[in-house]
């Protein structure tokens, strides 16, 4: 299929919907629907919602994985018959979500014909390329270094090199969401771009990859401002990922509240942070969330079993039935303190320390980490490992109360009420709200001047002349 080298950033969950992708792809660029637990529909055309009512973590995974598979298929059905086969959709999916392979296969079967790429990043999806072959699609892994994707290739890639539809580099400092930033990367020194994806194309061409397009993701607003990319015989042919600027659509599925927050971010308001279960580091915004998150971070300490060395002060934990533990004298002191101020329920984390928050807040995170429905493969919030209740072994991983329950806040934010008032207003500052780090641009760009929102075909006409 012809198409603009223009592709939307998949967003989950519920935020890149079978309308937004089709929409985009009615207009001539690359439509991209979020696979990651999508909206189904009931015979009205009302939205299912996910509840879960199974007793165990396993069963509610299931219950989880169906979800998923029918509001992909369902996303597919709609993007297709608005797109109107004028350019592809691709399904976009999250590596590290619960059951990944087994979602990806359910709504690749369920929707034969409808999808014609899949991307996939979050972890090293080594077995896409295999997955691709099995239904006849291109793939498109996300890396954020040639590095990243030297290793894909020669671990599977290479076996199914000819459905490798293009590689998406994905800035890890400027993209929203989860981001590829390794443990030698500092998240407050941002690389410049251009020296890591010519790397990757060097790589690329190492294998005779050199026809193969590099999909330029996270930070991407004006192609005026990519002027040197285009055309560049170094780079080789390069495609431009939009994630961010299609929240801001008429046709974008998010709640009212979420887009008016959205123009009046100011630079600095999306930051990269370390709260997500899922290990990554991902891009927020500062809202009371994600300063909630850090002040129980921040509200911490150090304790022993038994007295040792300077930890010489007793504590006694509430709710501990009196168990005794040992905190430094000059600890013990903030703690006095931060339970003056309301935050007396001391929660032990995985690195032996405490963290202290209000009660209800305790009793919150507690019924979180209970209600977990494995939606990742791994979740340092609940402890849930699916490798483990694979091979039928306690989990490796310890709850972590720092963290939080990612599911519940984004379907929480995607099913807003589409209005603005107080209710929606709390509730989007108290939810995660992703975003990427040139959201601020809303505000100062002209062309959403006087509360402007464009349709999807607006925007991709104003991209193609550098606005």
């Amino acid at each position: 299929m012809d198409c603009l080298p223009l592709i939307e950033g998949g967003k989950g969950v519920a935020v890149s919907t079978g309308i937004s992708a089709g929409k985009w792809a009615e207009a001539g660029g690359v439509g991209t629907l979020s696979a990651v637990n999508a909206d189904s529909y009931d015979d009205q055309g009302n939205v299912i919602p996910q509840i879960y009512h199974s007793s165990t973590r396993r069963e509610r995974q299931v219950e989880l994985i169906n979800y998923a598979i029918k509001g992909g298929i369902a996303q597919a059905e709609i993007a297709h018959e608005l797109s109107g086969g004028n350019a592809p959709v691709h399904a976009n999916f999250l590596w590290e979500m619960g059951g990944a392979e087994e979602v990806i296969s359910g709504i690749l079967e369920g929707s034969k014909g409808l999808i014609q790429g899949i991307t996939c990043g979050a972890g090293m999806p080594y077995r896409l390329s295999e997955i691709a072959s099995r239904f006849n699609v291109y793939y498109y892994p996300i890396v954020s270094s040639g590095r990243a994707f030297n290793a894909l290739w020669k671990r599977s890639f290479s076996k199914q090199k000819e459905l490798l539809g293009g590689v998406v580099y994905e800035d890890p400092w400027r993209a929203g969401g989860h981001n590829g930033l390794s443990n030698t990367e500092n998240p407050l020194n941002p690389e410049d771009p251009y020296p890591r994806v010519l790397e990757l194309r060097k790589v690329l061409n190492a294998y005779g990859l050199n026809d193969l397009p590099i999909i330029m993701a996270g930070g991407v607003w004006n192609l005026s401002e990519w002027d040197d990319w285009i055309d560049n015989k170094a780079l080789g042919p390069v495609a431009f990922q939009f994630g961010t600027r299609p929240l801001l659509t008429k046709e974008s599925p998010i709640p009212a509240i979420w887009k008016e927050k959205l123009r009046y971010l100011k630079k600095g308001d999306v930051f990269l942070n370390r709260f997500s279960p899922t290990g990554f580091y991902s891009s927020a915004v500062n809202n009371p969330f994600i300063q909630e998150l850090r002040g129980r971070s921040e509200r911490q300490v150090p304790f022993k079993r038994q007295e040792e060395a300077d930890f010489t002060a007793s504590f006694v934990l509430e709710g501990s039935r009196g168990r005794e533990i040992f905190l430094r004298p000059s600890d013990l002191e903030k703690v006095q303190n931060w339970q003056k101020a309301g935050h007396t329920q001391g929660v032990r984390t995985p690195d032996a320390t405490l963290i202290f928050v209000a009660p209800e807040r305790a009793a919150e995170i507690l019924q979180d980490q209970n209600a977990c429905m494995g939606c990742l493969s791994q979740c340092h919030f609940s402890g849930w490992s699916q490798r483990a209740v694979a091979a039928g072994k306690p989990s490796s991983v310890r709850p972590d109360p720092r963290s939080f329950c990612i599911q519940k806040t984004l379907q929480t934010v995607a099913h807003l009420p589409n209005v603005v008032n107080e209710e929606t207003t709390y509730a989007m500052d108290h939810n995660l709200m992703f975003g990427g780090t040139n959201a601020w641009r809303f505000a100062q760009d002209p062309f959403y001047a006087d509360g402007f929102i464009p349709t999807v075909k607006e925007l991709i006409e104003a991209i193609q002349i550098g606005k």
